[in-house]
């Protein structure tokens, strides 16, 4: 009632008789079967026919008719440490946020700064609540994960005795959300001994030996399956941990139909145990070339190792360059020249600056006149560094109607333009889709941002065809992005090799809202992996004057 803003005296009057409910000292049930509600200071007849229903029914009408109106990610927001009603109700109204997931995602984009009642603390504690909340929840982020898992290894490789110790299972093969960590040991020590010595970790909360594989808690409630071999077995060892089961089946039988046979800690050939130094060595052995952990799901992958088609995958020092970082001058919190010289300091060779376009209110979208501002501190800032260059960009909203925010005046002073759909997500999968590809009409359309619109654990994208999107971005060469944004990692890499074969371009973009932001490139690289591209695929592989013929290109051609 509080989040629908319902009648203040009518709130009170329930929460008062919650609290006298909580008080009492004879079961409700009696007091219901008697008839005696009523006889209670502070309930009257309305909330006693609302506790009666309760009781003899099992559900509330009353409750459910409030529900209809709420999603039920705005009821889960309460969840989170410091979110009441009033300012669940403040994000849902004034930002149209409708999940814990949106949430996160509005905090690290600063997106609550400018609302009433909140500011950078609350925001902070915001994201702290989130964090505890998390903890428990079934599946996380590949990026919530990630860390906890090196810094797990790391321990693990320290403990004396231990030779190798490997991240396995589907975070080894970069799936964008996780369930758990997977981690494999090589040892030549007493088992008993590694397991003790890891039990003592300051990070464990507890372990359990079961069926010869350590289930691990940690103390921030993520569990962690180990198994701990010898070193002869280890390369095989991690080879099946790693993944996945489907894969897993059909290298199995590919093996058998070779005279081999293939098991979790064993290589047989003709009755042979056979031996091997790493899993490139299994590989090769079973007649394939190297298939990378990113790549084993069953996807075609085993045939292409067959036939030696398995493609040099792209890596994160291919990227040359940021594109799509937002600065101060929208929703960002670092200056471009902050920014610049992050990126510099990180050995990238030119920074494109994509802050929102004027319709994106909520995210102090750019007008006409700050635009000027902001070409003209950029144009200054390049005058002044070495060695460095940053492109002029934005990130443009695509209106309902398809068309972008700006006129072409306006556009034809950006090096590229990222159109992205921010507003009006409840659409067929034919207006997403028309919407989209009336966008990329322009030529002033260098990239389309994040296709989809999805946020992991938190959103559905819109519902777009993404085979008609991708056919239309390769006729008319505009790249599409796949937003590295651990939240996003958009375009799904299930996509990925099909635009590749297409020819489109895909610009791996961290959509960074702060320095930190930048370095979430790494996750973008791991699921562009996943999808079978290489460096020739990718955009920010390119020279910034490559990426700027790139651009020109497109304005003539159309």
């Amino acid at each position: 009632m509080e989040i629908k803003g319902e009648n203040p005296f009518k709130i009170r009057a329930y929460a008062n008789a919650a609290r006298i409910l909580t008080g009492l000292s004879t079961t409700i049930k009696i007091l219901v079967e008697k008839n005696e509600l009523t006889e209670i200071k502070g309930i009257g007849k309305g909330i006693a026919d609302f506790i009666k229903e309760i009781i003899t029914t099992g559900k509330s009408s009353e409750l459910m008719r409030l529900k209809e109106n709420i999603p039920a990610g705005v009821i889960d927001m309460l969840r989170i440490p410091g979110m009441g009603p009033k300012k669940v109700k403040t994000v849902w109204e004034e930002l149209q946020i409708k999940s814990i997931g949106e949430l996160e995602y509005a905090c690290q984009e600063n997106r609550l700064l400018e609302l009433d009642g909140f500011g950078k603390k609350s925001q902070d504690k915001i994201l702290q609540g989130i964090e505890l909340v998390k903890r428990y929840s079934d599946r996380r982020l590949l990026s919530g994960i990630l860390e906890t898992a090196e810094n797990l290894q790391n321990s693990i490789q320290n403990i004396a005795g231990v030779k190798h110790c490997a991240i396995a299972g589907s975070l080894r093969r970069w799936k964008e959300t996780i369930k758990n960590i997977n981690l494999v040991i090589s040892t030549s020590e007493n088992r008993l001994q590694i397991i003790k010595t890891l039990s003592a970790l300051p990070m464990v909360e507890s372990l359990t030996d079961q069926d010869n594989t350590l289930q691990v808690i940690l103390k921030d409630g993520t569990s962690a399956e180990i198994e701990i071999v010898s070193e002869q077995q280890f390369s095989l060892a991690l080879l099946y941990s790693t993944g996945s089961i489907e894969f897993n089946v059909i290298l199995q039988s590919v093996a058998q139909n070779q005279g081999f046979r293939l098991g979790k800690n064993e290589l047989y050939q003709n009755g042979t145990s056979l031996e091997y130094t790493d899993e490139e060595d299994i590989f090769q052995k079973l007649g394939m070339s190297f298939i990378p952990a990113e790549l084993r799901e069953n996807r075609g992958e085993i045939q292409f190792a067959i036939n030696e088609q398995i493609p040099q995958l792209v890596e994160v020092k291919d990227i040359k360059g940021v594109i799509h970082v937002h600065s101060d001058y929208s929703d960002g919190i670092h200056s471009i020249r902050e920014l610049a010289l992050a990126c510099q300091k990180m050995g990238y060779e030119y920074l494109v600056i994509s802050d929102h376009s004027k319709t994106a209110a909520y995210a102090r979208g750019l007008s006409e006149h700050r635009i000027k501002e902001q070409l003209k501190e950029i144009d200054s800032l390049n005058h002044e560094l070495k060695n460095f260059g940053i492109l002029k960009s934005i990130e443009c909203d695509i209106l309902s109607d398809g068309h972008l925010d700006y006129e072409e005046d306006i556009l034809s002073s950006f090096d590229l333009v990222i159109a992205s759909i921010h507003s009006k997500f409840s659409m067929t999968e034919s207006e997403a889709t028309g919407r989209l590809i009336k966008a990329m009409e322009s030529p002033f359309t260098t990239i389309i941002g994040h296709p989809t619109g999805r946020l992991l654990l938190a959103r559905e994208g819109y519902p777009v065809n993404l085979n008609d999107l991708m056919i239309e971005a390769a006729k008319k060469n505009v790249a599409l992005e796949l937003n590295a944004n651990p939240h996003r990692l958009d375009l799904d890499w299930r996509y990925l090799k099909q635009a590749k074969e297409l020819g489109i371009k895909i610009s791996i973009n961290p959509d960074a809202h702060r320095i930190e932001g930048i370095t979430d490139i790494r996750y973008g690289v791991g699921i562009a992996r996943k999808g079978w591209l290489t460096r020739h695929d990718v955009l920010n592989c390119l020279s910034s004057e490559e990426i700027l013929q790139f651009a020109r290109r497109r304005r003539i051609s159309i």
